[in-house]
């Protein structure tokens, strides 16, 4: 009898061998893994899984990539890196569950994140978007701002205030909302990129139907760990092969330059193609420890290292440029749907939208925090709010 790796091998090897990924449909490819057990391998059978270890994840990655299969958190990244995985582990019901899963592993349903709004960024359970409990059914109002992909998405991941007379972590509840749905509007927020991936989202009298909760009522705050521990997880994790990721954008940029090539700038490339490279094989050991259990405050780490290494790189990307570091094709919004060519753009568009790195998913002083206080043992800041009723709480 073979080894859970086997099995993990064997399977993906069977996708490869009955759906070619270089000539059936992305869906279709997806679809099949997802049947194998391949989409999230730790997951149980029929849910996209085969209940083996996290860390086989990169057995079945390797051969279905390999073969020239998509990179799925590319194409998915709120629905595979933080949708999956707190739908498995809180829905209701496992008819909600496989719902929901299938076709957000076939990427036939893009989701976004519904949790940061214009007075609660950092300070995320401070937020104040309402919903209120009428019969079997919620009506939400409120505003969301920073919201990747809202545009595209079919379903969202809803944080809500349930409970005003509560402590703010107590009174909070999670959602899955129809972003098509009656009373949610999407706008987008132009960035310095001219692109739009961002968007703020209002909700008027939005209803979701009670079966669409994750969790408790009033348990919001431990579900959104789930998210936000995962979110973290994926946004820290680096490509499997050997300089893939940022780092070949740059050496793709150094290789095709060498009347711009320097000794300065060499010793620069090199000492962010090691930095990058080990982050990429710390990443690999944390998924090769890891369990059918989902990432603990430790993700934080692969997420503060990755987001400061992209901006580092990029900015070395633009010292090699020079004067041309600052020409610039435009500031059209075309391509904010994602069709054809790479969404990314020039590399001068990459600098720009890196900024945002250290501050999407969790600024890199409250993935600090984190670190300091739950994995460092260190005394936590001083909360002056700490017990008190949300609505009795400060604002504006």
């Amino acid at each position: 009898m073979g080894t859970d790796a086997d099995r993990v091998a064997e399977a993906a090897r069977q996708v490869v061998a009955e759906h070619d990924p270089k000539s059936v449909p992305i869906p279709q490819f997806l679809g099949a893994c997802f049947d194998a057990g391949l989409s999230w391998v730790h997951f149980p059978e029929g849910f996209g899984g085969l209940g083996v270890s996290r860390g086989l994840q990169a057995v079945a990655d390797r051969i279905l990539q390999g073969a020239g299969g998509p990179v799925p958190l590319g194409l998915n990244p709120m629905g595979y890196g933080m949708a999956a995985p707190t739908v498995r582990e809180h829905a209701q019901t496992d008819e909600i569950r496989k719902r929901l899963l299938r076709p957000l592993a076939t990427t036939e349903d893009i989701w976004c994140q519904l949790f940061s709004e214009p007075g609660a960024g950092s300070d995320l359970a401070g937020l104040a978007t309402t919903a209120v409990l009428d019969g079997d059914t919620w009506i939400v109002n409120g505003q969301k701002v920073w919201t990747s992909l809202a545009h595209r998405a079919k379903w969202g991941l809803l944080l809500a205030r349930t409970d005003p007379n509560m402590p703010k972590h107590k009174g909070l509840t999670y959602f899955v909302i129809d972003m098509h749905g009656e009373g949610v509007q999407t706008r987008p927020l132009r960035q310095m990129t001219g692109h739009a991936e961002f968007n703020e989202v209002y909700m008027t009298d939005a209803r979701i139907p009670d079966a669409f909760r994750l969790g408790a009522v009033g348990d919001g705050w431990r579900v959104a760990m789930t998210t936000l521990m995962n979110e973290r997880s994926a946004l820290g994790g680096s490509g499997n092969r050997r300089g893939a990721g940022t780092i070949s954008d740059a050496v793709a940029l150094w290789t095709s330059r060498p009347d711009l090539q320097t000794p300065v700038l060499r010793d620069r490339l090199t000492s962010l193609w090691l930095r990058s490279e080990a982050q990429r094989l710390t990443s690999e050991r944390s998924r090769a420890a890891a369990t059918v259990g989902g990432p603990g405050p430790e993700g934080s780490i692969g997420k503060l290292v990755g987001a400061e290494l992209n901006q580092h790189i990029y900015e070395f990307c633009m010292d090699l440029l020079g004067p041309e570091g600052i020409l610039y094709d435009g500031y059209s919004m075309d391509g904010q749907d994602g069709d054809g060519g790479d969404w990314r753009g020039p590399i001068q568009q990459r600098f720009l939208r890196s900024r945002a790195n250290t501050i999407e998913g969790g600024t890199s002083e409250v993935m600090r925090n984190i670190l300091a206080e739950r994995v460092l043992g260190l005394p936590g800041d001083l909360r002056a709010d700490a017990g008190m009723p949300w609505k009795e709480i400060p604002r504006g």
